[in-house]
C-alpha cells in the first residue's frame, strides 16, 4: 500500500503530466494557497523533470482575504492590481500552462456584506477578461485541483475526530482522482476514453434540446445548430491535450442563451463567494432567469445573478450520472469541483465556446449570433439526482431518453 508521501506525488505527476500535460520549454503558473505549500512543491519539481522552463507561483491566504473584506473600505472591492491582470494575460499570450490549487472554506465570508462579495468578484472578472478569454476558448492548457485545509475538512466530516479530518478528506481526493489505483495515468487515460464514448454519441444524435424532470424541476433546454458535445480530454490551440477538472465525470455543451424555459431545483449546496447558497430554484423564461429563491444565501444568489446581463442566463449544460465514483461515495464536498462531477449540473454566466464548431476563432459577435452567453461569471450549480429523467429531442419533435432515474439510458 502506497504511503501518503508517495500518493501526494503521484497526484502532482498527475497534475502536471495529464492535469496541465507540461511541455518542454513551458512555463507553469500556479495559482495556490499558503496551506498547500507541501504540495506546491512536489508540482514544482514534477514540472521542471518534465521540461518545464519556470514555475511561476501566485499565493493566496484566506486569513488575509477575510481581514480584508472585514477591515478594509468598501471602495477597496471596486479595485483590482492592473499589472496583475496584464501579467496574466501576457503569460497566457505567450503559451504558458495554468494550473489552480483549490482548498476552500465554504463558510470563509459567511456574515459578510454579499454586496461587497459581488463588488469583488464584478471587478476582478471584468479586469480578468482578457486573461479569461483565453482560458474558457482553451487557447492554453489548464487544470483545477484540490487539496484539503484545516476548515475545509472540518465542514466535510465535522462528526470525524479533529485531527483525522483532513486525512480523511485526502483519501477521498485520491479516490476521486484515481490516484489510489496502481497506475492513476492509465486509469485517467481510460477513464477519458468512457467520456469520449458518451461524448461521441450525443454528437452523432445531434439533439435540438433536452428535457429535464424530477422533483421540483421541469426544464426544457435548447441547443445551438452549432453546439458539440466535449468532455474529459480538451486540446489547446497547439494541439496539445489536457484535462481542465481532476476529477471530472461530465460531458458537456452549451445551451442556446435564449432558448431556457421553465423551472430548476438545486440538489446540492453551491459554495460561492465564501457562503454557501442551499435549496433553491431558478425559473426561465426564453433563456433568462425571471425568479431565484434560496432558502439559505437567498442574497448571494440574487448578487451572483446581479453581476452583470449574462449572470441572468445560462452558460453550461453538463450530464454526470447519478451512479459515480463520487456520487457513490455519499460525501457532500461543500467544493464544486467535486461536487459538479456527482451531480448533472448547469452553469450561471459566461459559455465555453469550444463548445460550438470553430467556435474558438469566432468573434463576440458571431459567439453571440450562435447562441453563446457572455459573462464575467461562470458558476455551476448541481441539479441531478436519482429521480431526474432527460429526454433528447430532435429536430422532427421525437424524444427519446438519455437519462432515467439519475443515471444514462444509452
Amino acid at each position: 500500500m502506497a504511503t501518503f508521501q508517495e500518493n501526494l506525488q503521484k497526484y502532482a505527476d498527475l497534475a502536471v503530466k495529464v492535469g496541465v500535460n507540461i511541455q518542454k520549454g513551458q512555463t507553469l503558473v500556479v495559482n495556490a494557497p499558503l496551506t498547500s505549500a507541501e504540495f506546491v512543491r512536489n508540482i514544482a519539481e514534477s514540472a521542471y523533470e518534465a521540461g518545464a522552463k519556470n514555475v511561476h507561483v501566485e499565493w493566496n491566504d484566506e486569513s488575509l482575504t477575510r481581514i480584508k473584506y472585514d477591515k478594509a473600505p468598501d471602495e477597496a472591492f471596486k479595485e483590482f492590481p492592473t499589472w496583475k491582470a496584464k501579467g496574466f494575460e501576457e503569460l497566457a499570450e505567450n503559451g504558458a500552462a495554468f494550473l489552480s490549487i483549490t482548498s476552500s472554506n465554504p463558510d470563509l465570508l459567511k456574515g459578510v456584506d454579499p454586496e461587497r462579495i459581488s463588488n469583488a468578484s464584478k471587478t476582478a472578472g471584468k479586469a480578468m477578461e482578457g486573461y479569461r478569454n483565453y482560458i474558457m476558448s482553451d487557447h492554453n492548457s489548464w487544470s483545477v485541483v484540490a487539496v484539503p485545509s484545516k476548515a475545509w475538512a472540518e465542514k466535510v466530516f465535522p462528526d470525524t475526530p479533529e485531527d483525522e479530518q483532513e486525512a480523511k478528506l485526502w483519501e477521498a481526493i485520491f479516490q476521486a482522482t484515481r490516484v489510489s489505483t496502481g497506475n492513476p495515468v492509465q486509469a485517467w487515460k481510460e477513464h477519458s476514453a468512457n467520456l469520449e464514448q458518451k461524448v461521441d454519441y450525443l454528437n452523432a444524435k445531434h439533439y435540438s434540446k433536452l428535457h429535464y424532470r424530477a422533483p421540483g424541476t421541469d426544464l426544457t433546454i435548447e441547443l445551438p445548430q452549432a453546439h458539440q458535445w466535449v468532455g474529459g480530454i480538451s486540446e489547446n490551440v497547439k494541439g496539445d491535450h489536457f484535462v481542465a477538472n481532476m476529477p471530472t465525470e461530465e460531458v458537456f455543451t452549451i445551451p442556446h442563451k435564449n432558448g431556457v424555459n421553465g423551472v430548476v431545483s438545486s440538489t446540492k449546496p453551491l459554495s460561492y463567494g465564501g457562503t454557501v447558497i442551499e435549496d433553491f430554484t431558478l425559473t426561465f423564461e426564453e433563456g433568462r432567469i425571471i425568479k431565484a429563491e434560496a432558502k439559505q444565501g437567498n442574497e448571494t444568489l440574487q448578487h451572483l445573478i446581479e453581476t452583470d446581463e449574462g449572470a441572468h442566463y445560462l452558460g453550461e449544460v453538463a450530464l454526470v450520472p447519478h451512479d459515480s465514483p463520487i456520487s457513490n461515495a455519499e460525501i457532500i464536498f461543500f467544493n464544486t469541483l467535486f461536487d459538479e462531477n456527482a451531480s448533472n449540473h448547469l452553469a450561471i454566466g459566461n459559455a465555453y465556446p469550444f463548445c460550438l464548431e470553430g467556435g474558438k476563432t469566432m468573434s463576440k459577435e458571431e459567439l453571440e449570433a450562435a447562441g453563446a452567453n457572455e459573462s464575467v461569471t461562470h458558476v455551476d450549480f448541481m441539479i441531478g439526482s436519482a429521480e431526474m429523467d432527460i429526454d433528447g429531442i430532435k429536430e422532427d419533435g421525437t424524444s427519446e431518453p438519455v437519462f432515467r432515474k439519475g443515471n444514462w439510458a444509452i
